[in-house]
């Protein structure tokens, strides 16, 4: 399992994305009848792909835009949706912004002591988005996750994500009052999600404390920095079937069957698929769904932690916009590089796989294949297009 990088020191071989693959069996499916159903608590959603909870991404309008298409969209309770009235001009300042400037002005939009979290604003956008009777689910962080929960709750949130770059049970601090997640997720009175982790002793430590789900990924998103500023990240494909081992491992000791979500990473069809493959129930996505014209980000999308105050951790990227949040959910494609119809190539794949349902799909086989990306497309790689973008 793991190789000798020194004298004394030994490392584990991880492995991501782009250098793994899957394997046909013996059964195809007709890919109009596989079930990709998700289920959260009492929630049944038919798209088990979610919209990541940042603010290039998910507003008000857009969180409806996907319930009605049967997925979910994650608000972010920290970020521009509850500290602005009107936040369109803030989001248009952020997609204007000359790259050496974007970073700084998005620490000063988010300023605490300037532009604090307003608790009316909470209860407005989560009104706002059961009122198109959608699920609404929120996300915040630790510090904010008691004092936010109860507002949420009193609106009508239908789950609740508490969310930080690692996530662990036992936190130390002394400056500030720790989250005891435990106990949050006991007294909670709508499903809980935490995240984020990447080991078996991470995800089984998350479930023995009664989250409902869990997110897995440190880093892989396309406008996180904090695998290079911080030095820390596990590939997603490990991080994946190491924590759903501790979903199997509970599963099978307790009786209760906790969801793992794959959590970044993921740019097109391919990478979700085999997330889904690697173990996973559902898949959370920020840059793909930044591309559609529902998204507030106008094109740009920028990471979770980009507004921190002393060191960011994320960047504000150039996606563009490609096409309509339902082309990049269910198609019809109109570009070839799987970056639409996230959905048909779910069905598609698991179809060809032999998958009946989710759960299925993590039985098939996976291989070492460092050249899956590369074999045979040398002209698509010479002429940028296809695979070779």
């Amino acid at each position: 399992m793991a190789d000798w990088i020194g004298i004394g020191r030994r490392a584990r071989r991880c492995y991501g994305f782009d250098e793994v693959a899957l394997v046909p069996g013996t059964v195809t499916v007709n890919p109009a009848e596989v079930d990709t159903t998700f289920i959260l608590g009492k929630h049944k959603f038919s798209v088990p792909i979610m919209a990541a909870s940042m603010d290039g991404v998910v507003d008000v309008k857009f969180a409806i835009a996907m319930g009605k298409l049967g997925g979910i969209a994650v608000l972010n309770l920290d970020g521009i949706q509850t500290r602005y009235e009107y936040p369109e001009e803030i989001l248009k300042q952020i997609a204007s912004a000359n790259p050496e400037e974007a970073t700084k002005l998005v620490q000063s939009l988010y300023e605490n002591s300037k532009f604090p979290v307003k608790e009316k604003l909470i209860a407005k956008r989560i009104e706002e988005i059961k009122k198109a009777k959608v699920p609404a689910i929120v996300s915040c962080i630790p510090q904010n996750a008691a004092a936010f929960s109860k507002i949420a709750v009193e609106a009508g949130v239908d789950a609740f994500i508490v969310q930080s770059t690692v996530a662990t049970v036992r936190h130390i601090a002394t400056e500030y009052k720790v989250l005891d997640l435990e106990k949050f997720c006991k007294t909670a009175k709508v499903p809980v999600i935490i995240g984020n982790v990447v080991t078996y002793e991470m995800a089984l430590e998350i479930i023995e404390a009664g989250a409902s789900a869990v997110l897995v990924g440190i880093g892989p998103g396309a406008a996180c920095t904090s695998r290079g500023v911080l030095g820390i990240g596990v590939p997603q494909i490990t991080a994946t079937v190491d924590c759903c081992a501790a979903r199997d491992y509970f599963f099978k000791r307790k009786g209760k069957y906790v969801p793992m979500i794959t959590d970044g990473g993921m740019r097109i069809g391919g990478e979700i698929c085999k997330a889904f493959a690697a173990g996973s129930d559902a898949v959370m996505v920020g840059s793909a769904f930044a591309k559609a014209e529902e998204a507030p980000g106008r094109g740009y999308h920028w990471g979770m932690a980009t507004s921190h105050a002393n060191l960011p951790r994320g960047t504000r990227i150039r996606v563009g916009t490609s096409g309509t949040l339902k082309e990049i959910l269910m198609g019809p494609a109109r570009v070839d590089d799987g970056s639409q119809n996230l959905v048909g190539a779910l069905k598609t794949s698991m179809g060809s796989l032999g998958a009946r349902n989710i759960k299925e799909m993590h039985d098939v086989e996976i291989i070492l294949a460092p050249s899956i990306q590369t074999e045979g497309k040398v002209f698509q790689i010479g002429q940028r297009v296809g695979m070779g973008k």
